[in-house]
């Protein structure tokens, strides 16, 4: 697995002509396209990247962009491969630790979500705050990259506080801000009313499937880690309505542009300053 990670990102620093890289976002549904917003330093599909997998999933282009925010260079994943398209868990998290190796020191991932609070409603941006990983799998599972990270990394604070507040800030006079616990599920099944219960009872707010492996592979690697939801449906039990992909992609739609102009913000800031 580490000389996969070393050949892709050899590759990409070449590719790149060893651009110096600040910070890195992964882009989920309610993101598509927003690379396409900005001049582009470099770009390529992902199909071009050794030890890449091209996403089969409607909303993930497949592509990577270096973009300018701010006076640093952002690189912007367009599109994740998930667990549930029966890859490898070490393939799935493989960009990440290549995140790493490139020495980048922040990363942004946006996913939708269902929302579990009673609090959230569908088009509802939620900073998360922590996890619960229900998958029954962990990417750092076998031998240890000592390289990247130690053997037992405390999970104490996965997610930047400082981002978190950073997050905060940026938000006001764009939506009202909210914060939950993600709890991560293989799918690509929705959960059932009784799993989504199950989360509730034991702290989550958000249930999706995707996020957790990457957030777990970065905080291994020491980088400063931001994750937003886009509540794109009401849980199962909790939504009157059967849950269908088409309604996460509406919802997303709907509400791209709010999530899209936060992110410009926010991303511009942490060059700037974290």
């Amino acid at each position: 697995m580490y000389k996969k990670i070393k050949e892709t990102s050899e590759f990409l620093k070449k590719s790149f002509n060893n651009e110096s890289i600040h910070s890195a976002i992964i882009l989920g549904s309610g993101m598509g396209g927003f690379e396409n917003k900005f001049e582009k330093i470099y770009s390529l599909d992902y199909s071009d990247i050794p030890n890449f997998i091209k996403p089969s999933v409607e909303g993930h282009s497949g592509n990577l962009s270096l973009v300018k925010f701010g006076v640093k260079t952002t690189a912007i994943f367009s599109g994740r491969a998930h667990y549930y398209e029966g890859y490898d868990i070490n393939d799935i998290v493989l960009p990440t630790r290549v995140i790493a190796d490139l020495g980048i020191k922040n990363l942004i991932i946006t996913n939708a979500a269902g929302g579990v609070s009673k609090n959230y409603q569908p088009g509802d941006i939620v900073n998360i705050k922590d996890h619960i990983n229900l998958a029954g799998n962990n990417p750092l599972m076998g031998e240890n990259i000592d390289e990247l990270g130690p053997r037992f990394p405390d999970m104490t604070n996965v997610y930047n506080k400082e981002l978190r507040d950073l997050a905060k800030k940026i938000s006001d006079g764009l939506f009202e801000y909210k914060d939950g616990i993600y709890a991560w599920f293989t799918g690509p099944t929705y959960e059932t009313p009784a799993e989504v219960n199950f989360a509730k009872i034991i702290g989550a707010d958000l249930v999706g499937m995707s996020t957790v492996p990457e957030a777990i592979v970065a905080n291994h690697a020491g980088i400063n880690v931001a994750a937003f939801s886009l509540v794109t449906n009401l849980a199962a039990g909790i939504s009157k309505e059967p849950l269908s992909h088409e309604e996460v992609i509406e919802i997303a739609n709907l509400s791209k542009n709010k999530l899209q102009n936060f992110m410009e913000k926010f991303l511009t800031e942490i060059n700037l300053t974290k």
